[in-house]
């Protein structure tokens, strides 16, 4: 009877109003909290949503870093960039018995001690959101056949119609993949020296570096763009061809570098409870489901129906060798000082 009570009660801790009158703060990205859905949370629990959009890993860790992590409640990090805000204690365990939706995502994702990075010492830290593959848009108006390698973004022949993305992490590990190395997460002092000079080269035969998914739309309507790294998967396919863009979507044979964000609560959150119950609340059908049809991104509620995104294809982020100096050189790359030491 005792444990009937504590359920019951927590579970009127999720749809009370204890947040009343807060103010719940959101470090996500463009696409995980649509106006609609946040004002629908809003309503049920009488609270206001500030939502901080981001475009790239190396702008969430600085904002959250902000005022010592005080700035935000939740993050949407991905598992790779997750363990740097576990080490820097800026995000706390969750209680899992107050997010109970998690039941509704398929077994892959309910079981967080088989994804790494997400668990620590037995805790929960982040729950998974969504996931997609970082493969290669190609315009078929320029791009007579579909590129079959990652190194098609450094083909001569696309010069000035490439775009890729400003990243840091990512661009260190892309590097690493067009030039074969086994781990492209951690890299030796040799291999990240040779990476230096082939992200050199990507600059070189690149127009422009973008930061969000809507920047692409606007530089393919007004350049001749022939390939792009796609860093948010799916989500630009679905952008490109709404805007009416003639393109195709490959997976090369190196592989994909893939990624899963997952929202955790900062160590500073006003209201914890508020917190994870916005979790909660985003892995409702109602929430997730929006997932494919508005961004063209998989949910972690239904299993990927697309035969050609393999698994076996796909090489899920972890964490890099050194974040600093990726980030460092990567800058000094982007204002062109390319010297590695």
């Amino acid at each position: 009877m005792l444990r009937r009570l504590i359920g019951l009660l927590s579970v009127l801790l999720l749809v009370s109003p204890a947040g009343a009158g807060e103010t719940l703060r959101l470090l996500t990205w463009p696409g995980y909290a649509d106006r609609d859905l946040v004002q629908a949370f809003e309503q049920r629990f009488n609270v206001t949503v500030d939502v901080t959009y981001v475009g790239s890993d190396d702008e969430m860790w600085e904002r959250a870093n902000n005022k010592d992590g005080a700035a935000f409640d939740v993050i949407a990090a991905n598992t790779a960039e997750l363990q740097r805000y576990i080490d820097n204690g800026l995000v706390q365990p969750l209680r899992l018995r107050n997010i109970p939706n998690t039941h509704n995502q398929t077994a892959r994702f309910r079981n967080l001690s088989n994804i790494p990075g997400l668990t620590r010492k037995g805790e929960a830290y982040a729950i998974p959101y969504t996931y997609s593959a970082m493969g290669l848009i190609y315009n078929r108006k320029l791009v007579a056949k579909p590129p079959t390698s990652i190194t098609a973004l450094w083909d001569p022949k696309y010069r000035g119609k490439v775009l890729a993305y400003n990243g840091s992490s990512h661009n260190f590990s892309l590097a690493a993949l067009a030039l074969g190395f086994s781990d492209p997460f951690r890299l030796t002092q040799p291999q990240f020296s040779q990476a230096v000079n082939h992200l050199r080269q990507l600059r070189d035969n690149v127009q422009a570096f973008y930061s969000k998914p809507e920047e692409v739309v606007d530089l393919f309507r007004s350049k001749d763009v022939a390939l792009i790294y796609a860093n948010y998967g799916d989500q630009q396919v679905q952008l490109l061809e709404k805007a009416g863009a003639d393109i195709g979507y490959v997976i090369p044979r190196e592989g994909a570098l893939a990624w899963l964000d997952c929202w955790a609560v900062m160590r500073s959150a006003r209201d914890r409870n508020l917190a994870e119950a916005w979790i909660n609340y985003t892995l409702t059908p109602a929430v997730s489901g929006q997932l494919p049809l508005r961004q063209g991104l998989s949910n972690t509620l239904a299993a990927g129906a697309d035969p050609s995104r393999q698994e076996a294809k796909l090489i899920w982020l972890e964490p890099v060798e050194d974040y600093a100096r990726r980030t460092l050189y990567w800058e000094r790359l982007m204002s062109g000082y390319d010297k590695a030491r």
